[in-house]
């Protein structure tokens, strides 16, 4: 493999989180060490009785250190405690590369993306697979065209691969990182977003696409993990859907105290009393349990009442106007408009209202 290697092996460490592996983790170390790289690290994320002579083989290799969990933690701790180890052990590396112990990287592809991280240490460089090829396991395709559907919608990040474990990261970015909540398969989404947030580019390196005995190793659970991974838009939803209720119900309680009062202005008077008692809600739910916007933001609620602003005067014009076009029922008309409105409004506040400190909660 001596065509492979790198002029920097030195400037590169290795992180491999493993929960109970097999002898495919022994062969991907073999071939790292005959390509050159001298610092590895595994991270033992409280594997089983059985996977002890794997690792012990593993620890004898004076390029590899293996940390130990008791138990296991999830991946994203995993990640967690190998970055933790490199930050205190590796200032002289330019970066670190994130692989999976299941054989699904070859030392090929790792090489790849360590030479661009030399060549652009600035960027987070992912090993990106090819879902278009048949081969593919249904669990695999299906769960990363859902999350990247998903995440460009809400984030517009463009990324082919949301899923791979295959991944270069710079020092300064890793120390980051540390700060990023989750604990499992989400903490990998979690990495994007903090992309999004500092400004760092991604950029995408294509790697060979292996799936062993329909990737039955894989420790990601479609069901768990995906909900982990798109919790902040189900609690913003949540938090959405009962500020809407609430807003629903003064709204139409006030056309029907108004009307005789205001004829002409009643739907923008009961528009504007139920956007300030149900934003009230909203911001509060958002700020503590969707967000966890914890810094000391003294213009945030001003933005949030900016946007919210904006918002219940676009709703107000725009359930005026088709009511005295065609009628009908302005509740119902609401319901369509807001609707609409709530998904431009999430948009809008994960990347301004909240965006010093938005990241997906730890759940």
């Amino acid at each position: 493999m001596n065509e492979g290697k790198l002029d920097t092996y030195n400037n590169i460490s290795i992180l491999i989180p493993a929960f109970n592996p097999d002898n495919k983790l022994v062969v991907l170390i073999d071939d790292l060490i005959r390509a050159g790289f001298k610092k590895i690290n595994i991270v033992d994320d409280g594997s089983n009785r059985e996977s002890i002579p794997i690792f012990k083989q593993i620890s004898s290799k004076k390029q590899c250190h293996v940390l130990v969990h008791d138990t296991n933690k999830g991946k994203g701790v995993a990640l967690k405690t190998g970055f933790n180890y490199f930050l205190n052990n590796c200032s002289e590396c330019i970066g670190i590369v994130t692989a999976d112990a299941d054989g699904q990287h070859s030392v090929w592809d790792i090489i790849k993306v360590s030479q661009r991280l030399v060549a652009k240490p600035g960027k987070l460089i992912l090993g990106s697979r090819n879902f278009s090829k048949s081969n593919i396991p249904f669990r695999s395709s299906f769960g990363n065209i859902i999350t990247r559907k998903i995440l460009g919608f809400l984030t517009g990040l463009k990324i082919s691969d949301t899923q791979t474990g295959l991944r270069a990261i710079s020092y300064d970015f890793v120390s980051k990182l540390m700060s990023v909540p989750g604990d499992r398969f989400e903490y990998e989404t979690n990495m994007l977003l903090e992309c999004k947030n500092q400004d760092i580019e991604i950029e995408e390196v294509y790697i060979e696409t292996i799936y062993i005995e329909e990737n039955k190793s894989s420790h990601f659970n479609p069901i768990v993990d995906s909900i982990k991974i798109y919790g902040v838009f189900l609690k913003f939803m949540s938090s959405s859907c009962i500020s809407f209720i609430l807003d629903i119900f003064i709204f139409s309680l006030c056309t029907k105290l108004l009307y005789r009062l205001t004829p002409e202005y009643f739907i923008i008077s009961s528009t504007i009393i139920a956007r300030v008692i149900s934003s009230l809600f909203n911001y509060n739910a958002n700020k503590n349990a969707v967000f966890k916007h914890k810094a000391d933001d003294k213009f945030e609620i001003i933005r949030y009442y900016v946007l919210c602003s904006l918002l219940m005067l676009v709703s107000g014009l725009s359930v005026s106007a088709t009511w005295f076009v065609f009628k009908g029922s302005q509740v119902f008309i609401k319901i369509i408009i807001d609707g609409v409105l709530s998904i431009m409004s999430f948009k809008v506040q994960k990347e301004w209202v909240f965006k010093k400190t938005y990241d997906i909660e730890k759940l």
